[in-house]
């Protein structure tokens, strides 16, 4: 690995597995299943609540927040502000996932209220989405981006800074930056991309990450991607196709060895 001392996914691995942080989800209910069980594969624990008579309170139980847009409804926007606001009332990290930003006006609008009314720590989309976010010109079709112009690594530079975030680009190559330093992850494999809500559960990843190293949200973003495309690696080696390597992707994260992910993840300075 070539990049900052700083970022070391074997140690935060470690430390997750040993402290088992609550990570609050409020997902879209296409990958609940998925997104909590890659939760609870890699070592941290899932609770998917979203009414808002409750979330209020389940945040102030959870080491993290994780929120994914990706099935709207007027009740679940209120409940995904509520905890936004819970959260940044009581520093704890959140996570944002704009899927399909960029498709509908509605997506696009509740990305930009999440990012205003909260205190966002992280920031995971696809270039599309996260284009759509800083005004760049993107092509989102349904919640799949299509295209994006310029770079990814400008393109997280340009939302960090001016979204105040760490932004998360995924895409063939991971980039994430806070608006200055720009770290590129090339750790994972194609067949993610052949498997619904793999993107989810990389968020969710970050979410347990972010518990798990909370005052240091650049590093905790890079060394979740790159330990979860580390896993896609395993499973992709395994696998005979989509379907098996769906499964095997959650064996590979529970078999995530924190002595050897520091030697095999691929982060370095852009």
């Amino acid at each position: 690995m070539t990049t900052q001392s700083s970022v070391a996914p074997g140690d935060t691995l470690r430390r997750l597995r040993d402290q088992k942080p609550l990570v609050h989800q409020i997902t879209n209910y296409v990958v609940m299943n998925e997104t909590a069980n890659a939760t609870l594969a890699l070592g941290a624990l899932p609770v998917m609540a979203h009414a808002r008579e409750e979330v209020e309170e389940m945040v102030a139980l959870a080491r993290a927040l994780v929120i994914n847009i990706g099935t709207l409804s007027p009740p679940w926007v209120d409940a995904m502000l509520l905890a936004g606001k819970a959260a940044t009332e009581r520093g704890i990290p959140i996570v944002v996932d704009p899927v399909g930003a960029g498709a509908t006006r509605y997506r696009t609008d509740t990305a930009r209220r999440l990012l205003d009314a909260a205190d966002v720590t992280i920031l995971r989309g696809n270039a599309g989405e996260i284009a759509t976010l800083v005004g760049v010109e993107a092509e989102v079709r349904g919640v799949e981006s299509i295209a994006a112009a310029g770079d990814p690594g400008d393109l997280a530079r340009e939302a960090g800074r001016t979204l105040g975030v760490v932004a998360a680009v995924t895409g063939p190559v991971d980039h994430v930056s806070d608006g200055e330093l720009v770290l590129a992850i090339e750790n994972g494999d194609a067949l993610l991309g052949t498997v619904s809500g793999t993107g989810c559960m990389s968020t969710s990843i970050t979410g347990a990450f972010a518990a798990a190293r909370p005052g240091d949200p650049l590093a905790a973003a890079a060394e979740a991607l790159a330990a979860f495309g580390v896993a896609a690696e395993d499973a992709a080696a395994v696998a005979h196709g989509p379907g098996t390597f769906h499964a095997a992707l959650y064996d590979a994260l529970f078999d995530l060895d924190p002595d050897t992910l520091d030697e095999r993840a691929r982060v370095a300075v852009v």
